[in-house]
């Protein structure tokens, strides 16, 4: 008997430690923007995270959405010739750009650069004794490490959405003219015609929570780590993999707040 209910109780041990690390990465998020409104605030902390998680992801964030814009254009053009529709491909880039993969793959380019370095960066400071310093110097590390990282990410985010929104369309407005033989004027007028604002706010929106979620899952796990070269390894891993997973979660959930019928 208790052969058979052995499957059982290992289903049961695997939910209730998956209920019980969801319910640790919850407190750490409240916690986090619970200190968001309370002194002291590090600005030079803050403003250093702004520049490394904003202005130099921003290549990777443009080249990764001028590609996408182009190719999209091209699978649009191809896919909409079979029912004589490919005066359709400008608007359907643009509010693909804007309302999913620019906030999609953005906020993926940024989990793949940022979420790994922040987990790096903080589990290395754990292991060297650094977080064990601050809290001696009477320095929260939250308040020192985790809010400036996830404020700056949670601003940043939504302008580099915006950036790479445009380049994207910006691609698929290259592809069209000189690929697929749009004229030029007529192809920016079809782009700005059927795009609304609530496109383009949503594509923010988005933006904002996968920034939050990039920097809290770097946070959580550089705080998290283990011991040794081989415990940042694993947090720096687990911080990527938990990040990318959770953007697209909470890419559905959003869009089916916004767009359901």
């Amino acid at each position: 008997m208790s052969g058979l209910l052995s499957p059982v109780a290992a289903l049961g041990r695997s939910m209730l430690a998956l209920l019980a690390y969801v319910g640790r990465v919850a407190i750490f998020a409240g916690a986090t923007v619970a200190h968001v409104f309370r002194p002291p605030w590090y600005w030079r902390e803050f403003g250093w995270a702004l520049m490394q998680i904003g202005w130099l992801s921003l290549p990777v964030v443009g080249m990764t959405a001028l590609f996408t814009g182009g190719a999209l254009a091209l699978q649009i053009y191809d896919g909409g010739a079979r029912f004589q529709a490919e005066f359709a491909v400008p608007s359907i880039v643009a509010i693909g750009m804007v309302r999913e993969l620019g906030p999609v793959l953005g906020g993926l380019m940024v989990a793949a650069r940022v979420a790994s370095s922040i987990a790096a960066e903080i589990g290395t400071m754990k292991v060297t004794e650094q977080i064990d310093a601050l809290v001696t110097l009477s320095t929260h590390p939250m308040k020192y490490l985790t809010v400036p990282r996830v404020v700056a990410a949670t601003l940043a985010v939504p302008v580099l959405v915006a950036v790479g929104d445009s380049i994207g369309i910006l691609g698929g407005y290259l592809v069209g003219v000189t690929r697929l033989d749009f004229n030029a004027a007529a192809y920016l007028k079809n782009t700005f015609d059927f795009l609304e604002l609530w496109d383009v706010t949503s594509g923010l929106i988005k933006g904002a929570v996968f920034g939050f979620i990039v920097a809290l899952c770097g946070c959580y796990f550089g705080m998290n780590s283990g011991r040794g070269a081989q415990g940042v390894g694993r947090a720096t891993k687990s911080a990527v993999v938990t990040a990318s997973v959770l953007i697209f979660a909470a890419n559905y959930i959003l869009t089916e707040v916004f767009f359901a019928a």
